[in-house]
């Protein structure tokens, strides 16, 4: 039977299993995906942990991931914009880590056939996060811009966005990742205490814009190095937006296929690169959160739904339905 990736309870990464799940259906307007690579995030984990649940409370047994990329598996009624075996990403809540999916039509990005399936998967969630916070910063070829934790999923993003907006930008990471950062044309500043004198002799000029992906007084540091509040963008300390009035504009701001569809252009010629740290079986999700939330991490961490040895000809399959399971058989009376 087809997997997902559920929870019962709040917790670590060891209330993660995988569990057998039916096969869904498309309704009208949807469309079944057989998941080929889902993304491992760290907000998921503060979903899975309830640190949010206030806001998005879990209904368990819950799914978990959000963006994923695959090969169209089923098509509802009224769908017109693809067929069975095109290759796709998409983005659902709480839900992309499983065997099959099922999304509204209108809610996938055709994924270009010259990128990688484990490059197309982040996408719609990191992707589309870093634009926003470039976006949402204004970045002109003029500025001078910060990233914290620039080698991390969003971090490494962003600062390739805001190098192709021409900016100068300033990435802050550990030593070790100096010379990664080098390579996308980013100036590293080694994070932690005395990080702010660090700044003021990378940009002597000053700092025009801030993006904190990380927390930790990113922002404090930011608005005592002169940095606007309008030009700075936090993605993980609420407690500097309710304060200084910066902004925090997200994937949820920001998502739409034809923004996906943008950046998996911009990938596909060669002018953005989604760094992957390390591709785990589905087996393996409670070591890939594990990995995420030690927050050392560069670049992407996925999730391999579908052995590369096991995708040549899986497209195919599906278009004659061969690679799909069996409908259970109803239980008898």
């Amino acid at each position: 039977m087809p997997r997902a990736v559920k929870f019962s309870r709040y917790g670590g990464p060891e209330v993660l299993d995988i569990a057998e799940v039916p096969r869904p259906h498309a309704g009208p307007g949807e469309v079944v995906v057989r998941v080929v690579v889902a993304g491992v995030n760290p907000g998921e984990a503060g979903i899975r942990q309830g640190v949010f649940a206030d806001i998005w409370p879990a209904v368990f047994p819950e799914g978990q991931g959000n963006d994923f990329a695959g090969w169209v598996a089923e098509l509802g009624e009224g769908v017109d914009t693809f067929a069975v075996g095109d290759e796709v990403i998409g983005y659902l809540p709480r839900a992309a880590q499983a065997d099959y999916v099922v999304s509204t039509a209108g809610l996938l990005t055709p994924k270009p056939a010259d990128i990688a399936w484990e490059q197309a998967a982040p996408l719609s969630a990191v992707g589309v996060t870093a634009w926003a916070a470039v976006d949402a910063v204004h970045v002109t070829a003029e500025d001078t811009v910060v990233v914290s934790a620039a080698a991390g999923g969003v971090g490494s993003l962003a600062v390739q966005l805001a190098r192709l907006r021409g900016a100068t930008v300033i990435g802050t990471a550990g030593p070790h990742n100096a010379d990664f950062l080098r390579s996308l044309g980013v100036v590293p500043v080694e994070h932690g205490p005395g990080l702010a004198d660090r700044l003021l002799a990378a940009a002597p000029d000053g700092i025009d814009a801030f993006i904190d992906t990380f927390g930790q007084g990113n922002v404090d540091t930011a608005i005592a190095l002169g940095v606007a509040p309008g030009r700075i963008n936090t993605l993980a300390d609420g407690r500097a937006v309710a304060r200084y009035g910066v902004r925090s504009k997200a994937q949820e701001d920001a998502f739409s296929p034809h923004l996906v569809a943008e950046l998996a252009a911009l990938v596909s010629k060669g002018l953005l690169t989604v760094p992957i740290s390390a591709v785990h079986p589905l087996e393996q999700v409670q070591e890939a959160y594990r990995q995420v939330q030690r927050r050392h991490t560069r670049g992407k961490i996925v999730l391999s739904l579908v052995p590369p040895d096991a995708r040549p000809g899986l497209a195919d399959r599906l278009r004659t339905g061969r690679d799909l399971p069996p409908d259970p058989e109803p239980e008898r009376p």
